[in-house]
């Protein structure tokens, strides 16, 4: 069975769709679970329309961590709520998972954009080099797959951390297990954060938040500012 875990805190301009393609699935073995942090919109009462279980939260990593400690299934799919997702996501994701024999696993990102420069920036600066250096350095972000053994055996997500927790956490399983980037499947973000930030703001976060993993371990201190729950209240374009 797949356990799918989505953290959410004021998303009922985004959930729904999520949701919406999930039910559209052809794989049906699943439960969907929403860690939710007090969310004050209407995002709780979305989860209980499309029958999803639903648990208090946090922030992102402790919402995936009380997420998965009421998890049914052998295998976890954590998804961030503002993603989306084609037809036959869920199948062709277990199916190569299984195919090549990984015990967790993440995705390349498509930004929802018409704009072919930003789609560029994208493959150039993080679709390639994840796919490049996967057999030797793990990267995840956005939406992870994972058995829960081995999610058990790293601890689950690092509370502690501020910004990144994800990557780290794939790190520390690849260490135990075995780590790829499944192509079979694509995951189509939202550029939300680059939109209220600012594309260069938000990428050098991102960049020095690299770096610092890199040299001095993950970041654990409000080094980084990084902010949640403070976009525009715009619908899904």
């Amino acid at each position: 069975m797949l356990s799918i875990i989505i953290p959410t805190l004021n998303e009922e301009n985004y959930l729904p769709f999520l949701l919406a393609a999930l039910k559209g699935q052809g794989f049906k073995d699943y439960e969907i679970i929403v860690a939710d942090n007090n969310s004050k919109d209407k995002t709780k009462e979305i989860a209980e329309r499309f029958g999803c279980r639903i648990v208090l939260g946090g922030l992102p990593a402790r919402a995936r961590n009380q997420g998965a400690k009421v998890a049914k299934g052998d295998l976890l799919l954590f998804l961030d709520a503002d993603i989306m997702i084609t037809e036959n996501f869920l199948e062709n994701s277990i199916d190569e998972f299984k195919k090549r024999q990984l015990d967790i696993a993440s995705y390349t990102l498509v930004p929802r954009t018409e704009n072919t420069f930003w789609k560029n920036c994208f493959n150039v600066f993080y679709n390639w080099p994840i796919v490049m250096s996967q057999r030797f350095l793990a990267y995840g972000a956005m939406a992870i797959l994972v058995k829960k053994e081995i999610f058990d055996k790293v601890g689950g997500f690092d509370e502690k951390i501020k910004l990144a927790e994800d990557h780290y956490f794939v790190r520390m399983g690849d260490k135990i297990g075995n780590f790829g980037i499944l192509s079979s499947a694509k995951v189509y973000i939202s550029l939300r954060r680059f939109e209220k930030d600012g594309y260069l703001r938000t990428g050098m976060k991102y960049l020095l938040c690299g770096a610092h993993m890199a040299l001095k371990g993950p970041v654990k201190s409000d080094i980084i500012k990084y902010e949640f729950d403070h976009y525009s209240k715009k619908k899904k374009q």
